[in-house]
């Protein structure tokens, strides 16, 4: 009788605010296993990983106790915390590794992914023995070295790195390390897009959008970068990390997570609609929640900005259990870049396009989430009074590209007569 090969799988520990949550499986064929680990599932005070295993979340119960199984990909929920396009480049280059090999990418990004999660690759003898059973005939092998210098985990194309602030400088964060400062360094495609993104935070948080801290930072002060060849242009844009608190980790997730959808599949596989209900639905205040999520629906109509897909958009757990809608961040006034781009990344009242949304088309997405539209409309008769009344002097000091404030101001008066700004 020939004896059956034991299959070779690593393990990476998950956990979320020291508590075990459970282990991922990758198998030398490609084969990727989440299952939750029995004392997180006993745990009735446990925190909360994901929304759909929130206890008020439909189905969450059937989600806790099923294995998470993939193959190559990792489940979306782990791959949506992995960083896209030259990031993930950089990164597998340092790892010698293929840019799809998901599961040695987070095995390397562990201790510094988005939010409160934090991954650790398990020696063969730190792998429990209750765990292997139920894996079939299987090898535990050492983990892969890492092989990286800069660790770094923040999704989106745009390159952009975890820094920690010290002393008036930024420093790529190294080892066990938190950084504090999302930073991202100018763009090799597109012209001031630190200055743009600046701009438009701004102007969104002077019309009520909650924004984290922002700054511009001159790239000399940028430390430990990887070599990149940038354009010649003197400054890179900062956002605080709202998913830190000093050495805590506050946790934090996507829409993209939230639907069960990979990252590729932002733009098409839900609307605005369901991320409201959701919002209203589910969080902890979810009348504030979408009255937030309202107004910056039409600070990005007014701001041109294109991009406000699934992953845009995220949910934060500050007291480890309750969903809210977590501070705004990547506003970038897209239009400026894409000749003709005059529509949201998702539906909005089965419309895409900018100039046709009306306030009709709002109460229609209000009667659809199940919130009483006054509630809404009150929002964003404000969000648009103090647009007209404050953006066009306020765009006078900010430092958007003069080509692109004029591209803003024209924008303005192609828009629907409930949202011009003359």
């Amino acid at each position: 009788m020939i004896e059956e090969k034991a299959q070779a799988v690593q393990v990476l520990e998950v956990k979320l605010h020291d508590q075990i949550v459970g282990h991922l499986y990758g198998f030398e064929k490609g084969r990727n296993l989440f299952r939750f680990a029995n004392s997180f599932l006993e745990n009735d005070a446990r925190p909360t990983l994901s929304l759909v295993v929130h206890p008020r979340f439909p189905n969450a119960q059937k989600v806790l106790e099923k294995p998470w199984v993939t193959h190559h990909r990792l489940p979306p929920f782990f791959s949506n915390l992995l960083p896209e396009g030259v990031l993930r480049e950089l990164l597998a280059k340092g790892l010698k590794a293929h840019m799809d090999n998901e599961f040695r990418l987070l095995a390397a990004l562990g201790q510094d992914l988005p939010g409160a999660l934090v991954v650790k690759p398990l020696q063969p003898e730190d792998v429990p023995e209750s765990l292997i059973p139920a894996l079939g005939q299987v090898e535990a092998l050492a983990p892969t070295p890492a092989g990286v210098q800069n660790k770094f985990s923040l999704a989106g194309v745009q390159v952009k790195f975890s820094m920690k602030a010290k002393d008036g400088r930024y420093l790529v964060t190294q080892s066990d390390e938190l950084g504090d400062w999302i930073v991202k360094t100018p763009s090799t495609q597109h012209q001031d897009v630190p200055l743009n993104e600046f701009t438009a935070m701004s102007l969104a948080r002077i019309v009520g959008v909650e924004i984290p801290d922002i700054r511009l930072i001159h790239v000399d002060k940028l430390d430990n970068l990887p070599p990149l060849r940038l354009p010649d242009e003197s400054y890179a844009y900062a956002i605080k990390r709202f998913d830190r608190a000093e050495t805590n980790r506050i946790h934090t997730e996507d829409f993209a997570q939230v639907f069960v959808k990979y990252p590729h599949e932002k733009y098409g596989a839900a609307n605005y609609e369901q991320v409201g209900q959701v919002l209203y639905t589910y969080t902890g205040d979810g009348l504030k929640n979408v009255q937030q999520f309202a107004r910056r629906l039409l600070v990005n109509i007014l701001l041109g900005n294109g991009d406000a897909h699934l992953k845009n958009w995220s949910l934060i757990y500050e007291d480890q259990f309750t969903p809210m809608l977590s501070p705004a961040y990547d506003i970038v006034t897209t239009c400026v870049y894409i000749e003709g781009e005059a529509e949201f990344a998702l539906n909005l009242a089965k419309i895409k396009s900018w100039q046709q949304v009306s306030l009709a088309h709002f109460q229609s997405w209000s009667q659809k989430v199940g919130v009483p539209w006054p509630a809404i409309r009150l929002h964003l008769e404000d969000t648009i009074d103090r647009a007209r009344t404050l953006w066009p002097q306020a765009l006078k000091g900010l430092p958007m590209n003069p080509g692109h404030q004029k591209v803003l101001i024209d924008h303005w008066s192609h828009l629907h007569k409930d949202f011009q700004i003359l």
